[in-house]
């Protein structure tokens, strides 16, 4: 973000969301421990709702300040358009499960989306004290210093990973990961699978890796990550290669010059 850019009225917006973000990480880091471990499913269900309320009573209130007149989308598992107007999309405990068992892989995220259209984000990773940020139109930047996607062309030396989107997905969504993962592993260097989303988005956005695909659209794990990927000169599509849409199917994210073959292994797929 440069200095003759500080009139843009979303800038203004993004910088406000960067300090929120912030705040709110700093409560999860109070709360984590490498030491945490959770026993049985309601010991980890009532971690998981501990950490969210936490940095939920620090995120939300900033957020509304900033962008009074924006919406809020509750459903952490939602799908699909949100319809007109703004909505402040996040997660703020994302990768929570990874917090409630003492890892690394964990973030507080704030997506606003305008008309459908994510249109600035911050993504912040306590233990590492980085800060993810994009604007449309403005870049995308990690702690302030730009960042692109990678140059490769050939999926063959191409690092990829997936996500599962949320526990209990649906027989087709675990049949369609199941067969994307078998073909990406015979196309690709390397194939990956770990949550939560954003946290393999950004290491596209920054060119660590090369490729992300998805089954299972879930808003706030996708919208934060397509804006870092977009802006750092990525391009996001499903299966098809068209552009990608909250009302998509799929969601492959990755380098101008891997997405034609990225999209040739998915759109394969039975």
């Amino acid at each position: 973000m440069t200095d003759d850019e500080g009139d843009d009225p979303d800038l203004r917006i993004l910088a406000q969301t960067t300090e929120a973000v912030e705040a709110a990480g700093r409560v999860l880091l109070e709360r984590f421990s490498s030491e945490n471990r959770v026993t049985d499913r309601e010991s980890l269900l009532a971690a998981i709702e501990a950490n969210d309320a936490a940095s939920t009573a620090v995120l939300r209130p900033a957020l509304e300040r900033i962008r009074p007149t924006a919406r809020w989308d509750d459903d952490e598992e939602g799908a699909g358009p949100l319809g007109p107007g703004e909505w402040w999309v996040t997660d703020a405990a994302e990768g929570n499960v990874n917090h409630v068992h003492g890892a690394a892989g964990w973030a507080v995220t704030a997506t606003l989306v305008r008309d459908d259209e994510p249109v600035l984000t911050a993504v912040h990773l306590p233990l590492s004290g980085e800060t993810y940020t994009a604007a449309r139109g403005h870049g995308a930047f990690l702690d302030g210093v730009p960042i692109s996607v990678s140059a490769k062309s050939e999926l063959a030396a191409a690092l990829v990973s997936t996500a599962q989107a949320k526990p209990g997905e649906a027989p087709e969504i675990r049949r369609r990961l199941s067969a994307s993962i078998d073909a990406l592993l015979e196309h690709a260097l390397l194939v990956a699978a770990a949550v939560p989303a954003t946290l393999q988005l950004a290491p596209v956005a920054a060119g660590h890796t090369d490729a992300f695909w998805q089954f299972g659209q879930i808003r706030s794990g996708l919208v934060a990550g397509a804006l870092l990927v977009r802006e750092a000169g990525g391009v996001v599509v499903d299966a098809q290669g068209e552009p990608w849409a909250l009302s998509s199917e799929a969601f492959i994210a990755t380098t101008p010059g891997l997405a034609p073959a990225m999209t040739a292994a998915l759109s394969a797929l039975p």
